[in-house]
């Protein structure tokens, strides 16, 4: 922890007063679980708290900041930028992944590099913060880390295809789109994900990728082009 405290001071200069609480938000349950007779806390409890603090600074920013766009555009772009990807991007950009301390098992299969674990110790860490230092802090450190690349427009760029292909379907009425899971390739941490699209009952098209939700996005974006909206 030393180590992350001295990180934190010099690249955001934030100091935690309740260290205790920069513990939690970097155990995983799966560290706490092998050492039960230690009666560690975990950081499922500050990811909850931290996932609410991001959802109000994200949507009040999004809300000065783009006053012409109404309410479905801004929910369209909040969701880019808190979901899971996004999320684990920016512990990567911190070096959490460095920190966070995982069982055994955990660690073995390639946790540290997993995209739903570095999405929840970034929350985490948002929630410990809150609690030490309160929410202009929480603000400043996404301003430096999130903020900036959502003015660089990179979140107006990235497109759900889920939502747009779901949009061109159901353009003549309601119709049933599925996405199901046909294969599963490599090794636990470096899965890979083979996902086909289906509409009332059709095969449409077929996408891959690292994890369930790119392998969906990559399926509906090859069946847009299909339909030539791609």
């Amino acid at each position: 922890m030393e180590i992350l405290e001295k990180k934190l001071a010099s690249d955001f200069g934030i100091v935690f007063d309740n260290k205790s609480l920069l513990q939690t938000a970097f155990t995983h349950t799966s560290y706490a679980n092998e050492h039960r007779f230690l009666n560690i806390s975990h950081n499922e409890r500050l990811e909850f708290l931290g996932d609410a603090v991001l959802q109000l600074v994200t949507s009040r920013y999004l809300f000065e900041r783009y006053p012409e766009k109404p309410e479905g555009d801004l929910s369209k772009m909040r969701s880019m930028i808190v979901r899971e990807e996004s999320l684990a991007g920016f512990s990567r950009d911190c070096g959490f992944e460095e920190h966070i301390k995982l069982g055994k098992g955990e660690e073995k299969s390639g946790g540290r590099n997993r995209e739903t674990i570095l999405g929840d110790l970034f929350e985490a860490f948002l929630g410990a913060l809150y609690l030490d230092k309160g929410l202009d802090t929480v603000e400043k450190f996404l301003d430096q880390v999130m903020i900036s690349k959502v003015e660089a427009g990179e979140y107006e760029r990235v497109k759900d295809y889920k939502t747009a292909l779901q949009e061109e379907l159901q353009v003549k009425g309601t119709v049933l789109i599925e996405y199901r899971i046909v294969a599963e390739d490599g090794p636990a941490h470096e899965k890979v994900f083979d996902v086909v699209v289906s509409v009332d009952g059709k095969n449409l098209s077929q996408g891959r990728g690292k994890s369930k939700k790119l392998a969906e996005q990559d399926a509906a974006k090859n069946a847009l082009a299909q339909l030539g909206r791609g």
